[in-house]
């Protein structure tokens, strides 16, 4: 049987090895929520005053603004996650690798947003905000393209077509941010062109239609 064939008899060190890669997201998924929530006023602190919550929220609206999106996108990449590790058997060296930089750099997305809040919009953030998130989906692209290819990595229950459902959506991601960076120069259609998610999902699935009519 080839080492690259799916089967239950799934080496130990690799299982091992995506175990702790798991443990290592987790902790870091839970570092980053704890990270936002940091970001609320501390009660006695600047713009804190007592029975005005109004008045509490509107003095740190960019913060809230922060939290909001954060949470937001931890969320969006933590399902990501989930959904990829579930239809994991095994890691290796290289898969490892591209998850760990994949981290990173959803790390330092979510460090450009903090960037583009308080210092405000300006064509150099909005460029950083699309460079970093366009990295982040391109890394997570590679590493499945890499846990699908000859099924090295899969279950053995991860259907061909699910893997290939699995590998558009989260191709499209990156591509939506590429699309956005000739646009960091306009606000509106920068703002715009990131919701052009689905667009990509539907010509990634397209185009792979008909290459298995062709």
């Amino acid at each position: 049987m080839s080492k690259n064939t799916p089967s239950n008899d799934i080496p130990q060190p690799q299982s091992l090895q995506l175990r702790r890669l798991q443990r290592l997201t987790d902790v870091v998924y839970a570092l980053v929520l704890w990270r936002i929530f940091t970001f609320l006023p501390k009660p006695g602190g600047e713009g804190w005053e007592e029975d005005s919550l109004g008045e509490l929220l509107t003095a740190n609206l960019p913060v809230l603004v922060l939290i909001v999106i954060g949470l937001a996108f931890t969320i969006i990449y933590w399902l990501q996650n989930n959904t990829l590790f579930g239809n994991l058997a095994r890691t290796d060296g290289r898969h490892t690798t591209l998850a760990i930089m994949q981290i990173f750099l959803l790390l330092l997305f979510l460090y450009s947003i903090r960037l583009g809040i308080v210092l405000g919009g300006s064509p150099g953030t909005r460029l950083f905000e699309s460079v970093t998130a366009a990295l982040v989906g391109y890394a997570g692209a590679a590493g499945w393209m890499h846990a699908k290819n000859d099924r090295r990595l899969l279950q053995p229950n991860t259907t061909a077509q699910k893997a290939d459902e699995i590998g558009d959506r989260i191709l499209a991601e990156p591509l939506a941010a590429t699309l956005t960076i000739p646009f960091a120069f306009t606000p509106i259609l920068w703002e715009v062109a990131w919701l052009s998610y689905p667009v990509m999902v539907g010509l990634l699935r397209r185009r792979r239609r008909r290459h298995k009519n062709d």
